[in-house]
């Protein structure tokens, strides 16, 4: 591997927002997720559970409602009272409707995905129509008292149950009006409490309505008499989401302890076919509250304060016990959040609302493997530069030299121009910016910086020349598909520029001849990395089922080295990893050498040695220096792997002997976030 002196970053202070809502689609086994800035993202659990697709938040976006409709059509609503739908094409907001209820506090859609339901403050119930290009309204329900916090169709579609404050209503669909109002008992632990609120609503084939509240209770309800069947205390605190399997034989709560609750139907004796709801596991996964929960065929999802998304397997719905029998914990966005200049030795670090630009300490120290060197001059914060209006940023980057940023929202794109005199920094804006770089999803300057490429959502790729103080638009790609892309990388020749989408192929241009050069062949798990190796000009792509491709770009093929790997395969302690490869890069005097990392490991591929196989250890340790080489060569081979950082959010080569590292521990995340509710312990 060699030696390289390591810049250790931990003050890239990034925490996640926290998660609200999620929702499952069974037909594409995709997953929606939103958090309270508005932030909506989709993972494609069927390709290792990547973040394949991300909506940007904006500050009067706070989401309460998420659901799936006909069509792969995903719908949101929230506290502003607009209904939203995205377009998972372009990535951007289709449109944006006023429901005239005030703020939105629920929303399902009908089991035939036709029809849309949200429950407003102002107690009604709106029901919208589905059409191919919007939604049209349709009619009110009977208004009720007090706000409507949660809904579920019965899976006939006749019937819907609504939750409110103290009581749960069901209405028929075709009349619209209330045929049964269930009063909530507000008695909590022996006490009664002034309100109770039914977070969460779910009705069964059967006529059964199960509501969780704030009580703390789970409870069964006959829908056809209106009165209550069984009632299970579960907890000290508001049981605050509910969430059923397709087949009604289990269903998942979560707690505001942070505990999730799993139900299973089981038979009363092994003899007899007469069945009751049996509360079978208790998991503690998490440590703030479970906002949200969803139930897949082979697994329980819940999400909430702590910013973790957490998937825990059924193992007896698992049929291979290979990682999708792992438990999950995603923490960290599955894109970019840093970019780097090599030649100042900048980092540039992307938040929702400002970027942070920070200069690397520096030393004059020396010391042997693994030693701590003392700072001689300490990292230091350059700029922050806050964005104007409501939206998050999208993407930003910093050019190589460090002379130049650029970042992009929804809306608007943004270049800036740095100017470095002694200790002081200017910034000057360039004016003007075509209305065609907005909503830019990927920003990346040439390695000489004299050139822009920004990927539209709109399938576009445009190419800019950078002056002293201005711009030139130079070309602009027309999109090969219709949906947009979401990573770039260029040659450091500035020749050839790579682009990918999130399921489509990724296609190769020429620059120098502003021309389409050759798309490389299609794979069906999404690309979460791609670069272009220096002098080979190889195309070095890595995907989300953790398998890593080389493409030669002048000869329009897979690499000899790229086709021995993928005849041998790669060892199966490497597919089994479950954070994605977010970084590629390559050392400039070791051609055969592919850096890249995920959030918990470094590893250089050596290309020169022989690859593992399943027999060997893929993470080898180094041998001892006085072993003999055989020794050495025989316990040698391609992947050297490093654990030390993690969560490991950048890595890159600053120079031949000098990395960086920007690193964000959990802890120091948890630290952050509101104080968990207190349980007392045994002996405290």
């Amino acid at each position: 591997m060699g030696e390289f002196k390591v810049h250790r970053v931990r003050f890239f202070n990034y925490v996640p927002s926290g998660i609200r809502c999620v929702a499952y689609n069974n037909q594409s086994n995709r997953l929606a997720v939103s958090r309270t800035d508005g932030t909506v993202e989709i993972y494609n659990l069927s390709a290792n559970y990547f973040q394949e697709k991300f909506f940007p938040g904006h500050e009067s976006r706070a989401t309460e409602a998420l659901c799936w409709a006909k069509g792969q059509r995903l719908f949101s609503a929230g506290l502003n009272g607009e209904i939203i739908e995205y377009d998972l094409q372009a990535l951007n907001i289709k449109y944006a409707m006023d429901a005239f209820g005030g703020p939105i506090w629920s929303m399902a859609a009908s089991p035939s995905g036709s029809q849309l339901l949200v429950g407003c403050e102002d107690g009604s119930v709106k029901l919208f129509q589905i059409t191919p290009g919007k939604i049209q309204f349709e009619r009110n329900f009977d208004r009720q008292k007090s706000r409507i916090l949660s809904l579920s169709w019965r899976p006939s579609g006749t019937h819907i149950a609504a939750g409110s404050i103290d009581y749960i209503s069901v209405f028929d669909v075709k009349s619209g009006s209330a045929i049964h109002k269930m009063l909530v008992d507000r008695q909590y632990m022996g006490v009664s409490k002034r309100k109770c609120i039914i977070w969460g609503v779910a009705f069964l084939s059967d006529g059964t309505v199960i509501s969780v509240d704030s009580a703390g209770k789970v409870q069964f309800w006959d829908s056809a008499t209106g009165t209550l069947v069984k009632n299970h205390l579960i907890a000290n605190a508001d049981v605050q989401s509910i969430a059923v399997s397709d087949q009604e034989d289990s269903f998942v709560v979560g707690t505001a302890e942070g505990t999730v609750f799993h139900f299973q139907l089981v038979s009363v004796t092994s003899n007899s076919s007469e069945k009751q709801w049996v509360r079978t596991k208790p998991f503690q996964h998490h440590t703030h509250d479970v906002r949200a929960v969803a139930h897949s065929p082979t697994a329980l999802i819940s999400g909430g304060t702590d910013t973790h998304l957490v998937i825990r397997p059924l193992m007896e719905k698992v049929e291979v016990k290979n990682y999708d029998a792992a438990l999950r914990k995603i923490t960290f966005p599955h894109r970019r959040l840093i970019s780097c200049s090599k030649k100042k030795q900048l980092l540039l670090f992307q938040f929702a609302h400002h970027l942070e630009l920070w200069q690397l300490g520096s030393t004059v120290a020396t010391g042997k493997n693994g030693d701590t060197l003392p700072l001689s001059k300490d990292a230091d914060h350059l700029l922050h530069l806050k964005t104007k209006g409501p939206e998050n940023i999208i993407c930003s980057c910093i050019s190589p030299c460090g002379s130049w940023i650029a970042y992009s929202t929804a809306s608007r794109f943004f270049l800036y121009r740095l100017s470095y005199e002694r200790d002081n920094i200017s910034l000057q804006r360039v004016s003007k910016m075509p209305a065609f770089l907005r909503s830019a999803l990927q920003i990346l300057f040439s390695e000489d910086s004299a050139k822009l490429f920004v990927a539209s959502n709109q399938g576009s790729l445009h190419i800019i020349r950078l002056l002293e103080g201005s711009f030139k638009h130079l070309h602009t790609f027309q999109p090969q598909s219709v949906e947009s892309m979401c990573l770039l990388a260029v040659s450091p020749d500035g020749n050839w520029l790579a682009a990918s989408g999130t399921s489509a192929g990724v296609h190769v241009y020429n620059v120098k001849n502003l021309k389409l050069h050759c798309t490389v062949p299609a794979y069906n798990f999404p690309v979460t990395a791609l670069a272009i190796a220096p002098s080979t000009n190889n195309l070095v792509i890595a995907h989300s089922d953790q398998q890593v491709f080389e493409y030669s770009i002048p000869d329009k093929q897979y690499t000899e080295w790229s086709r021995t790997i993928q005849k041998q395969g790669f060892h199966h302690l490497w597919l089994q990893r479950d954070t994605p490869i977010t970084h590629i890069s390559f050392h400039l005097k070791r051609p055969m050498h592919i850096l890249l990392h995920d959030a918990y490991m470094f590893c250089i591929i050596d290309k020169s040695l022989p690859l593992p196989n399943d027999k060997t250890l893929l993470y080898n340790p180094l041998p001892p220096k006085n072993e003999s080489d055989v020794i050495r060569r025989r316990t040698a081979h391609a992947f050297k792997i490093s654990k030390i950082y993690k969560p490991l959010l950048f890595m890159d080569l600053l120079d031949e002997r000098t990395l960086v590292a920007v690193e964000r521990p959990l802890d120091d995340i948890i630290a952050q976030l509101p104080p968990p509710i207190k349980k007392k312990k045994f002996g405290t």
